[in-house]
């Protein structure tokens, strides 16, 4: 399973997405559907919006991907996704603390170069 941090991977980018954080989550989110389509990325995927970028994609599965809105705070749903994981979990954020928590649960840790690089314009 490919585990994305979506506020970190948007955030790895100085593109003015604070301005508009559920616009951005959006985008992230089109182009990780548009990455599993064109098989740039394989599934199965999940994507966790956290705060005000909630607003920016509804909760649920669509295009190979699956949207996750965290109750609280981000980095705890994305730990406990992993952890609930049958499948191996490659999560995607350069947050060390979250990290070393995926880790304990026996998730691989990429950074979002990784996944910049692998997704469509």
């Amino acid at each position: 399973m490919l585990l994305v941090d979506a506020a970190n991977v948007v955030g790895s980018r100085p593109n003015g997405w604070w301005r508009d954080r559920a616009g951005a989550a959006r985008d992230l989110v089109a182009r990780v559907r548009r990455g599993v389509v064109d098989g740039s990325l394989t599934g199965p995927v999940v994507v966790v919006l956290e705060g005000q970028a909630k607003r920016g994609v509804e909760a649920g599965t669509a295009g190979g991907v699956e949207v996750v809105h965290a109750p609280g705070h981000g980095d705890d749903t994305l730990v406990a996704v992993a952890a609930q994981s049958d499948e191996p979990v490659v999560l995607v954020s350069a947050d060390r603390e979250l990290a070393a928590r995926a880790r304990e649960s026996g998730a691989d840790v990429v950074g979002p170069t990784w996944l910049w690089e692998r997704l469509p314009s």
